[in-house]
Parts: structure tokens; sequence; C-alpha cells
């Protein structure tokens, strides 16, 4: 089977963004598929498009990666453009690589991952060109995710946005949705149940481990013996990382110098919440640069718990990738938006929600956890225990494989009775 998989902001092991879609396309090519992957080349040190070119191409452990002159693949990127630049540069990737993917070899199967909305767009367009089925994948509700944290508000924005989900989800032939409030968001909108499959984000139990050694990662972020809490990934609007730093403050208040943030990633937000910790004079927070993903494993390794922190508001339905590369490494996760997720840390014990209007709350967990290292320790073990029996890459990969099977033969069996007729 050769499959077309478009996601805008495709990276690898070695990139600084999620590695879904490396992980899945690796894994569809281990079991004898084609893949090749349409991403955006531009602000893209992995898979540069040089200038004066439309596209290039690149083999990455097998997967044929196409990238195109046009958009941006940094999300981090993303967070420091206004709305319509953003927009405007979501429709500049879904135009090239439209057009670049008329020039590619015919696939079996087109699978776009969303966000942004716009790769759908892409997917119809290729779809129809090659005369194949086509398969969305749904990373967040758009526009409801965009208007829960503020960051839509334009009504007329709204009403196009809420049109173009609803034509993408009725013209795939299947859709795949990260979290059970996704799938029912979709379903509200005319799709049928049975066209809808659940496939969560995954642990990387390879990359993210109980058993790595953080003591070099602590050494340069100059943690010393203090309880190590850290946020890893994006600083945009929507992750609501004052949140932390209000958190940190109240520690410091309160004189409890043997606890640490450690704030790791970039984005739009991350000056103004530097500007933030020295205006407090905070010591008990640290910044961390954003590295590569095959290098965050060694920096969760030097601390204590994870931070899943997002704006309040923030729809309930999201899968961060940071939650389950948490589990995979065996460490607490404090997180404060409830929905699935904050009844997933409760339920197996391996964490627990914090209020989201509240970071005192955060202070307070972290207080409670850094006094009971035991409690921490199978918190910890339970993460990992969850991790492998309900998020493991490679099982969450083989339904994918199997969704994109079914579609494909579905199809073909459809044109054969068409023929036949």
């Amino acid at each position: 089977m050769h499959i077309l998989y478009i996601h805008q902001y495709f990276a690898s092991r070695k990139g600084r963004t999620g590695t879904r879609s490396y992980e899945f396309g690796r894994f569809l090519v281990g079991k004898g598929h084609r893949v090749t992957m349409l991403t955006s080349g531009l602000a893209n040190p992995e898979f540069p498009v040089p200038k004066g070119r439309r596209y290039t191409e690149h083999d990455v452990d097998g997967i044929r990666v196409v990238s195109v002159a046009g958009g941006y693949n940094d999300p981090h990127l993303g967070t420091t453009l206004t709305g319509w630049l953003r927009m405007l540069k979501f429709y500049e990737f879904a135009r090239a690589a439209s057009r670049a993917a008329r020039e590619l070899d015919r696939p079996d199967v087109v699978f776009a991952t969303h966000t942004p909305l716009t790769v759908g767009l892409t997917g119809i367009s290729a779809s129809r060109h090659f005369g194949v089925p086509f398969v969305f994948e749904v990373r967040d509700l758009w526009p409801e995710a965009l208007v829960d944290v503020g960051a839509l508000g334009n009504p007329l924005a709204i009403w196009w946005l809420r049109r173009m989900a609803r034509r993408i989800y009725r013209r795939a032939d299947h859709i795949v949705a990260l979290s059970p409030g996704m799938k029912e968001g979709i379903v509200r909108e005319g799709v049928a149940p049975s066209n809808v499959t659940l496939i969560p984000n995954a642990s990387d139990l390879d990359l993210f481990r109980p058993d790595l050694d953080g003591a070099a990662a602590r050494k340069r972020l100059g943690l010393g013996d203090r309880f190590a809490a850290v946020y890893f990934g994006a600083m945009g609007l929507a992750n609501g990382l004052d949140y932390v730093i209000e958190a940190a403050r109240i520690l410091a208040e309160r004189e409890q110098d043997h606890i640490v943030l450690v704030l790791q990633g970039a984005g739009g937000k991350r000056d103004e919440l530097t500007a933030m910790a020295r205006r407090l004079d905070l010591r008990n927070v640290v910044f961390g640069d954003l590295v590569p993903k095959e290098e965050v494993p060694a920096i969760v390794a030097g601390c204590d718990v994870c931070l899943t922190i997002a704006r309040p508001g923030k729809d309930p339905t999201w899968s961060p990738n940071k939650l389950f590369d948490s589990l995979a490494a065996g460490r607490p996760v404090l997180i404060n938006i409830g929905g699935w997720l904050g009844d997933l840390i409760e339920r197996n014990a391996c964490g627990k929600v914090v209020a989201s209007d509240r970071p005192a709350t955060l202070a307070d967990a972290l207080v409670d956890l850094s006094q009971n290292r035991a409690l921490c320790e199978q918190m910890g073990r339970n993460a990992r225990a969850l991790a492998e029996r309900e998020f493991d890459r490679n099982l969450l990969a083989a339904r994918l494989e199997h969704v994109l099977t079914q579609v494909v033969s579905h199809a073909n069996a459809e044109h054969s009775a068409r023929t036949i007729h």
C-alpha cells in the first residue's frame, strides 16, 4: 500500500516538535508499505527547500519526505504570528502541497493530519486528483479549540472555519480522532460513529524511559538537589504558562526553596514569561532552550514530576504529546485541565489534577509530592505501566494501519463492483 501522508509540521526525532507522524510513518514502512510525507520546508532545518525551488525530496528511515516551499514547519514559530498571518501561511502550505501532490506517484490512500485544519483541503484535492480514498486525522477541534483559549474571536472567521471543518469531515472516507471528546465533536457534525476511529497520542517507550540518567541535564540546568517539575513544549497563548510563574511566586512566598520549576521550550510568550519571572525576582524558575526531541528525555529524566499546563478554557478534549511522553518517562503528571486526561491521571493514580484557575493548587501539589518521595515514585511506576498498557506507540500505529487498509480494501471492492456492472 502506498500512503500519501500530509503533515505540515512533520519532524523526526532530530526536530523540535511532536513526532507522531514520523513514528507512525516509520512503523508503516517497517510493515512493507510505501510512505510519501508532504510537509512544509520553510522554517524547517531538517528538510529545507532551497530558494527558487518549489519542493525538495529527502529520505528519513525509509519515509520519502517531500518538503514544499509554503507555510512553515515549526509550530513554535506559529505562536509568534498574528491569527490572520498564521491563517495566510496555512493556506499557503495547502496550495503548495496540493500542487506538489499532483506530481507524485499515485497513492492508494491519502492521509492528512490536522492541525492546521487547512491540510484537509490538500487531502481532498489529492484524493480527487488520484481517485483514491481520503482519511483525515483530527488533533484538535477547530474552531472550538481556538475560541476556547481566546485565540479567535472574529465571528466571520469562526463561521468560515466551522464551515471548512464540516466540509472536510463529510468529504473524508474515514476520520481518526485523538480523544473521545474529539470523536463526539465530529459525530455531532453529522459523521457516523462507525466512520470515526479513536487513536490517541502515544507514548514513545523506547525514547522516554524511567531508567535514563538525567544527572548531566540537572547539572546543566543548575537544579542542584532541588525537587524539580518540568514543563516541555510550546510557550504560546494557549499554554497559559503565566499559571506556572504564579505558582512559583507562591512557592517563593512560602519559602519552599527546595522546589524548582523548569520551563523547557519556545514560543510567542517566552519573552513575556522570562520578564515576569525576572520582575518577581524568582530564583525557583529555570528556562531551558528548545532542543531536538531526542534530547528531551534526558531533561525529563533529570526532573521529578512533569507538568501538563494549558490556559483556562482549553478544550478538555485535547491530547497533548507531552503528557504521553511524561507517562513513558515514568514521572507523575500534574495537569490543570480536567476532561478525559484528568480522569485518566486520577483513575490510574499517576499524578494529580490541579485547578486551572488557582495556581496555588499547583504549588500545594508540588509541596505534597516533594515531601512524599515514596508516593512520587509509586505514581511514576503507575505512569509507566499505563503507558505500556494503553499507549504503546506500536499498538496505536497498528490501529492506524488497520484503518488505512480497511479503507483501501473497501474502495477497491466498490471499484470492482462498479466495473462488473
